[in-house]
Parts: structure tokens; C-alpha cells; sequence
């Protein structure tokens, strides 16, 4: 299927080094290549250090290049007329929220982004409206945003992309600062907008049970990309994750345990509802 679908995002040979001054750089990408697909649903995993959050703030023209290409929808990053259009194609969600709400009401948060576009407020309205009651807070509108949960204000952070008809959300540790209900809330929108609107989504997560319902996970290392594949490839027991200090989510773990413990329990099992089909 995928060999038919066009790419939104495309790294070719990209490499980003940190300059610290006084000629000290850290190499934090090294030759890095990497297709994300349209529509598709992309987890990026990897430890502490590994580059992910460098990598994301590539795919919407927050960082550039040391050298190689970053392309978004077609627009190479590092042609500074195409800066704005990326970030409206490829909204970026960070983890915490707080850093990403600039108004004192709901409504007048969402709408920040669609005032600095230039619309009318006729249709300002309208994708604030639409926004609201696609990540479920239509009526919070008038609430103020401090007086919000944790997984409310992510929800409303996503609103304020979704408004500007991304085609690409990159979402870097959205839970990483939640509780598990506000987790939950998260990803369930972030599904939601994949499967529904067809929206792609890249994220970053250290939560490995959010992989499980990913096309695609790729797991970094070093600023490399050392693995990528399904989940049920990449959790069913041959990639060696230990080594590099990611663990296996608790379902998949449990199955592969329960094999070599002699059950036929199939290498597709991922989660509780088909590991009870399975042993049932």
C-alpha cells in the first residue's frame, strides 16, 4: 500500500551539528535518511540523546540542515520563503503545553495563529469552531486555559495547529508531562486525526505502549535511524531494543514470554484484547 502513496516529508543525508562556541560542536544527526509517507502514522522512538526532538524540529524548519536536505510537502526547508508555509503544512506540538498557549481564553488561543494568517473573522470563527469540536473542548471556549487539565490544554495546543488545516502533525513527547486519564485524552485525538482526517502524524514518544498503534515505528540511535519497521516487527522479539535501554510494551513482552513457555500465541499479539482471543 504504502508504495503508492506519495511522501510529506523526506530527509536526505541530513546532518545537524550544536554549535557551542569557542569552535565546540555535538554531533546530533549523522547522515540521516528518512521517509515519512502521507497519512501515515509514524512512531519515533529511541534513548535519551538519540536525536529524535533534533530530528522533529527539522521536519518543521525549526532547525536547518548542517548539511543535507529537508523536504515538507515538496518545500525544501532551508529556502527561507518556504519557512512559513512549513509550519502551517506540518504543525508542531511540544510537551508542554503551557509553553505553546499565548491568549487568556480558549477560543482566543486557537484563534492566535488564524489572526497572524490574515483571515477574516467570519472564517476565523468558523476553524475555531471546527477545531474545538474535533479535539473535543467545543465547550470551553470562553474558559480560561490556566483553569484547564493537563490533558484539556494539550488538546487545546493540538486545536491551535488542527485550525490552520495542517497536513502533518509532529507531536514531540505530548504526554511526557501528563498524567495517565490525560495521556489517554491525548492519544485518543491524535488517532483520531490519523484515521479519520487522514492527517500525518510523527511522534515522539518514551511511552512505549503509544507506539502499538503505529504503521511504522523507527527507533534512533546516535542520530541514525537503526530500526524501522511495523510494531509487531519491531516488538516480536528479534530487535534487539534492551541494548539500547527501550523496553518491550508490557502485552508483547507477556505473549513472548508465554511462547517460550510453550503456548502458541501468535507474534501479531499487541495488545490485552487479542492476547485473551488468543489464549482463549
Amino acid at each position: 500500500m504504502w508504495g503508492l502513496v506519495s511522501a510529506i516529508i523526506e530527509a536526505k543525508n541530513l546532518t545537524y551539528d550544536y554549535d557551542l562556541g569557542e569552535n565546540v560542536k555535538i554531533n546530533a544527526l549523522n547522515d540521516l535518511s528518512l521517509t515519512v509517507r502521507e497519512g501515515e502514522y509514524l512512531a519515533l522512538i529511541g534513548p535519551n540523546g538519540s536525536g529524535k526532538s533534533t530530528l522533529a524540529r527539522h521536519f518543521n524548519a525549526l532547525l536547518l540542515p548542517t548539511s543535507g536536505e529537508v523536504w515538507v510537502d515538496g518545500l525544501l526547508t532551508s529556502r527561507e520563503e518556504n519557512r512559513w508555509e512549513i509550519r502551517r503544512r506540518a504543525g508542531m506540538v511540544f510537551q508542554n503545553p503551557d509553553n505553546q498557549i499565548v491568549a487568556t481564553t480558549v477560543e482566543e488561543d486557537v484563534a492566535f495563529g488564524l489572526e497572524n494568517l490574515g483571515l477574516e473573522p467570519p472564517l476565523i470563527r468558523e476553524r475555531v469552531a471546527e477545531a474545538l469540536e474535533m479535539v473535543g473542548l467545543q465547550g470551553f471556549a470562553r474558559h480560561a486555559p490556566h483553569l484547564l487539565s493537563g490533558g484539556q490544554k494539550q488538546r487545546l495546543a493540538i486545536a491551535g495547529i488542527l485550525s490552520m488545516r495542517p497536513r502533518c502533525l509532529v507531536l514531540d513527547e505530548p504526554t511526557a508531562m501528563l498524567d495517565p486519564r490525560g495521556r489517554g485524552e491525548v492519544m485518543e485525538i491524535v488517532r483520531k486525526m490519523n484515521r479519520r482526517e487522514n492527517i500525518t502524524v510523527v511522534h515522539i514518544t518514551h511511552f512505549m505502549e503509544e507506539t502499538l498503534e503505529a504503521d511504522r515505528i523507527v527507533v534512533m540511535d546516535r542520530g541514525r535511524v537503526v530500526l524501522s519497521g511495523m510494531p509487531v516487527e519491531i516488538f516480536s522479539g528479534n530487535a534487539d531494543l534492551a541494548s539500547l535501554g527501550l523496553e518491550v510494551p508490557t502485552i508483547p513482552r507477556l505473549a513472548r514470554m508465554l511462547r517460550e513457555g510453550g503456548l502458541q500465541v501468535p507474534k501479531e499479539v499487541l495488545n490485552v484484547d487479542e492476547l485473551v482471543s488468543s489464549l482463549c
